[in-house]
């Protein structure tokens, strides 16, 4: 289709068409000169333009000269609200309605003719609307000037309702969304955060005791108990009057006022600035009693389960089995050296409590409860009928003397398992805090360290039997003394230079005849023996503390030293280490470390046996008994006075028994203490030795040699009793001379 041309049409004349809005084409209704109606509206095409506009041309006469004219492109009405009525019209229009508007602005009665349209592009609503003319006397027309060609526009879209909703329906989704992921988050991954923030102000913890283990004896009875208590404890923010509450509380626990009101007193718990809601006013509580405090309701005050260490027998085996502080940790004895075996595990219950008149548990809160384990027991070696007798025999014995230390000791020498080992002075164990000296708290027979004296004459003769310097049927001239390096040594029973036995020598315990000795064995081999023996290390026996000893060492030997070692002097023992080296003697020749722990017992019952002991050969079976029976002297000669043996105290009918009589000396922190160690060690029955028995008696007066030996007596007898040994064959007791002919 030819473009169409910007500018208007013109006749043959040159003169230029009239329009149908100029003239009297005026619409009435509009109030405007040239302005189409209603009616023009409807005309519109679907594209929203009239036919007139739209490019058609419509031919018009009025009068005889009508003038003939083409609306210019894009020609608009100037009516604002023609969009509008184009879209309640629908956008169509009739040429017919078309041609009538023409006819109606051209003027009245004159004669239309409608040309057909040919097709043209249709403008858009947005194109540029025709200047309006004001009504009035013709300007010359000029010529028109040409319009830019711009692009056409799409025209804009109407709302689309449907793409609104889905809009706001994924934008509600979107929103719904955000809120449920945050409030799973915080249910799930930030709870503990926020249920922790204030947990630590509202929790309580109480501890949960673990049942300690028992001691027992060898034979299953107990020596040493827990039995079921409760403590008493107070909550410090809870507790409204504090001196109150102590004064109240004061006369049922036993405890001072101040003291009570002091841990009642508020405090924030280290390292955490919370406040403390629990402090101990009490352990071990009898039941009954913690039942009145109950009954007292007192505020911030509560009982809770314990135990409390109870001992059946009071002083019984006191020095052997300690004691422990109100917490249930072992202080002294067996129950501090195996604290961690008894103490167990103690269990801990932590959970939330309210506040003020709601201070209970919270039903449903955190709760959480580590159950304890209780301790494992102990099964001693002790005989707690021998071990009642031997005290009872060492507490009557010591009572002739004033500030006195004695210990006794009871060995099988067969397995070293110690039968009784007793202390004196003793205490109850049950209530330690009566005691005022510590020293009367110790173990004698592992702590008491002397010289051991003449006992040890039978080390000095054992190391000559073995290494062949004597033999029993030796014959020594004795003198009455000997002097060595600037020290005399001298016999209690002078011999006055005859030929002695060495069973005499034994009998009479001659310093010098051993002194004699001593030399021809030397005192390297003497030192050896010494240490075979178990002198000058501790035995290991079990009990916390236990002395070494002391041998003095080669290089420190004086001249002096040749004589004072051989008979026990310059000689650091223990009662318990002199025990084990008869126990050797007994035992044909064969050491064997004396101990306490025969099993240890678990919570469930599972019995597992001590380590086996030590055991080494000192002497062989042979001088073993030669030397057992040399020492059945000391406690059978008797020729009248003067020559009486010095063990005659210890002889127990009945029954042979080969021991030995000392006198000793006691240091302490290196001073020399008045009076003498008196001692007697000896072995029955002689002729095959079950059991040793050692009494060590330390007295200001120097009477523990008028209390050893006897001491001795009745322990052995009693325990030759206890155990149903047959008596001796008397007829086969061996019979000594002491100055052979």
């Amino acid at each position: 289709m030819p473009p169409r041309s910007d500018e208007p049409r013109r006749d043959a004349t040159g003169s230029r068409r009239g329009s149908s809005r100029s003239g009297r084409g005026g619409d009435p209704r509009s109030g405007e000169p040239g302005v189409g109606g209603i009616s023009d509206a409807r005309a519109y095409t679907p594209r929203g333009r009239t036919i007139r506009e739209g490019g058609g041309t419509a031919r018009a006469g009025v009068g005889g000269g009508a003038e003939q004219r083409r609306t210019p492109r894009g020609g608009r009405s100037g009516d604002p609200f023609r969009p509008a009525l184009q879209v309640l019209d629908g956008g169509r229009a009739g040429a017919t309605r078309a041609g009538r508007r023409e006819a109606a602005a051209g003027g009245r009665g004159a004669p239309v003719r409608t040309v057909s349209a040919r097709p043209v592009r249709e403008p858009f609503d947005d194109d540029e609307p025709p200047l309006r003319r004001r009504p009035g006397p013709r300007r010359p027309e000029r010529p028109a000037a040409r319009r830019p060609v711009r692009k056409p526009r799409r025209p804009p879209k109407l709302a689309d309702p449907r793409r609104r909703l889905r809009l706001g329906t994924l934008l509600a989704l979107a929103l719904f969304t955000t809120i449920g992921i945050r409030l799973i988050y915080l249910q799930t991954v930030d709870t503990p955060a926020f249920a922790d923030g204030g947990l630590g102000k509202r929790l309580t913890v109480v501890e949960l005791p673990a049942a300690r283990g028992a001691i027992y004896d060898r034979t299953g009875a107990p020596l040493v108990h827990s039995v079921e208590a409760r403590y008493v404890y107070a909550d410090p923010t809870l507790v409204k009057d504090r001196f109150a509450t102590a004064r109240q509380l004061s006369p049922m626990l036993g405890r001072p006022v101040s003291e009570l009101a002091e841990k009642m007193k508020r405090r924030n718990l280290p390292g955490t600035g919370t406040p403390s809601q629990f402090e101990y006013l009490a352990r071990g509580v009898d039941i009954d009693k913690a039942k009145q405090i109950m009954a007292l309701g007192l505020d911030g005050i509560s009982v809770h389960r314990d135990e409390r260490r109870e001992v059946p027998g009071n002083d019984l085996a006191a020095n052997l089995l300690g004691f422990v502080s109100s917490d249930m940790v072992g202080l002294e004895g067996l129950e501090a050296k195996y604290d961690d075996l008894l103490r167990g595990q103690p269990g801990r219950k932590r959970y939330e409590v309210g506040r003020g008149d709601l201070a209970a548990p919270i039903p449903g809160g955190y709760s959480e409860t580590t159950q304890p384990k209780p301790g494992s027991s102990l099964a001693l070696t002790i005989d707690r009928d021998l071990q009642f007798q031997c005290q009872r025999i060492l507490s009557d014995q010591m009572a002739q003397t004033r500030g006195s230390v004695g210990a006794a000791v009871v060995l099988d020498s067969s397995t070293g398992e110690v039968l009784a080992q007793a202390s004196y002075p003793g205490y109850n164990a049950a209530a330690p805090t009566e005691v005022s000296s510590p020293t009367d708290r110790e173990d004698a027979a592992t702590s008491f360290v002397v010289d051991p004296g003449s006992i040890h004459k039978a080390i000095t003769y054992g190391a000559a039997l073995q290494e062949g310097v004597i033999t029993p049927d030796t014959v020594l001239p004795v003198a009455n003394s000997v002097i060595m390096g600037d020290t005399p040594f001298t016999d209690t029973h002078p011999a006055n230079g005859r030929r002695m036995s060495i069973p005499g020598m034994l009998a009479f315990s001659s310093n010098v005849g051993t002194i004699e000795i001593a030399e021809k064995l030397g005192r390297d081999r003497l030192i050896d023996y010494q240490k075979r023996f178990g002198l000058g290390q501790p035995t290991g026996e079990g009990m916390p503390g236990e002395a070494s000893g002391r041998l003095l060492p080669a290089n420190e030997w004086s001249d002096s030293s040749y004589g004072s070692v051989p008979i026990g002097h310059s000689v650091d023992a223990t009662p318990l280490q002199m025990a084990a080296a008869y126990a050797a003697i007994a035992n044909d020749g064969t050491y064997v470390q004396p101990h306490l722990i025969k099993e240890t017992i678990d919570p469930a019952g599972k019995r597992t046996p001590a380590a086996a002991p030590v055991r080494r050969s000192v002497l062989s079976p042979k001088h073993a008994a030669e030397l057992r029976r040399m020492l059945e002297a000391v406690t059978t000669v008797d020729n009248g006075p003067g020559e009486r043996a010095t063990g005659l105290a210890a002889a127990v009918p009945g029954y042979r028994v080969a021991g030995k009589t000392g006198t000793g000396l006691r240091y302490v922190d290196g001073k020399r203490q008045p009076g003498e160690v008196g001692s007697f060690i000896g072995m029955a029955p002689a002729e095959k030795p079950r059991y040793v028995v050692a009494v060590f008696v330390w007295s200001p007066g120097g009477e523990g040699g008028a209390v050893a030996a006897p001491a001795f007596r009745e322990m052995m007898g009693f325990t030759l009793h206890h155990y149903r040994v047959p008596p001796s064959a008397t007829d086969k007791s061996p019979k000594f001379e002491v100055f052979p002919r």
